[in-house]
């Protein structure tokens, strides 16, 4: 007869490759229930987007035949929750994740809005916040420009924002309260304000990620962001070029400042090279070379991927229908596999503490 602690001690042997530690010490086996031919049991993994799913239960599979029985049918449930950061002031987010970038020109927003896409698509459950207010795009590129969300009232009497809805997302954006013909010349205070309100004067609901689309550069909202809220880290985003990297330096000691103390989730490079439509296997890289790895490897950060030029990604966007929603892009596939490595490094960095 198989019992609980044979099953215990197998899957006792299963490395979670990236936190380094068996996944029973990690508390990620449950639900063990043995039959008379079969035995199943849940891996609880630490998200949804997880890259290495397929590996983990390789490994467990191969456990139970090694240390309990080879003629036992095994019945893996794969499923994930999501690990959450301490987070007084939004207790419903688990995880906030800024995106940012040292200058503007880099496609910081539609990396934003399709890695927001990417983890939503794996089951988890997305908000993005647009809280670039100089220049907010997430109503064009989602097809929402003329939305106004609504205002719920709370179980303490207030007031709240309530995001609008699209394509499995939560979307909040300055866009949505403004003219999109008349500037805003914003003062320090007025934009420090305009945050607070978007983070915290909204009905967010139960949320794993909340993806924060934050201005180019180094300024007001930066800082007000990283000193009022749990931030779980930083996705900075550069193209190879000389003049992007220098900048995205500059953002990257900024949330490693005193009094910020940001972690730094990896390196994203964008526009890595040109692919003409009617040449798919061709690459011209017209804006350098590796300049996002290079960063990442002086930086002592992880690398999270390249996405490449491509006519479509800009065209979903304008048309309202972001690139990740097209499962037959290979474009979507880079973001799909970039989504997988922020929530793999989300994963370590939570365990580092």
């Amino acid at each position: 007869m198989i019992t609980k602690e044979q099953i215990l001690h197998a899957l006792g042997h299963v490395e979670e490759p990236d936190l380094k530690k068996d996944l029973v010490t990690l508390n990620m086996i449950e639900n063990i229930e043995i039959l008379p031919n079969k035995i199943k049991f849940d891996v609880v993994l630490t998200t949804p987007a997880c890259p290495l799913k397929g590996h983990i239960e390789h490994a467990c599979r191969n456990a139970i035949a090694l240390f309990v029985s080879k003629e036992v049918d095994v019945d893996i449930n794969m499923t994930a929750r999501v690990r959450a950061a301490e987070n007084v002031q939004l207790k419903n987010i688990k995880n906030i994740i800024l995106v940012s970038s040292g200058k503007g020109g880099v496609g910081k927003s539609t990396v934003a809005a399709n890695l927001a896409l990417a983890l939503a698509n794996t089951g988890a459950k997305t908000g993005l916040l647009d809280a670039d207010i100089y220049g907010p795009s997430v109503p064009i590129m989602f097809g929402v420009e003329d939305a106004k969300p609504q205002s719920s009232q709370g179980a303490d009497g207030k007031n709240r924002i309530v995001p609008i809805e699209r394509f499995g997302l939560k979307l909040l954006s300055i866009g949505f309260f403004t003219d999109p013909n008349q500037p805003i010349p914003w003062r320090g205070p007025m934009a420090t304000s305009a945050i607070k309100q978007l983070f915290g004067d909204t009905d967010w609901g139960e949320l794993d990620y909340l993806i924060v689309d934050m201005p180019p550069g180094t300024g007001d909202i930066h800082i007000t962001t990283a000193q009022s809220y749990p931030i779980s880290g930083a996705v900075i985003v550069t193209t190879p070029q000389q003049v992007a990297l220098a900048d995205a330096i500059k953002g990257m000691a900024m949330y490693q400042m005193e009094g910020v103390k940001v972690p730094i989730i990896g390196v994203i490079e964008n526009m890595s090279y040109f692919t003409p439509a009617e040449l798919p296997d061709n690459k011209y890289y017209i804006f350098g070379k590796d300049g996002g790895k290079r960063l990442a490897e002086v930086n002592n950060v992880p690398f999270l991927g390249e996405i490449p030029l491509v006519k479509s990604v800009a065209d979903a966007g304008d048309n309202g229908f972001p690139i990740a929603l097209d499962q037959d892009e290979p474009v979507a596939a880079a973001f799909a596999e970039i989504a997988g490595r922020v929530a793999q490094e989300l994963s370590i960095l939570a365990v580092k503490g």
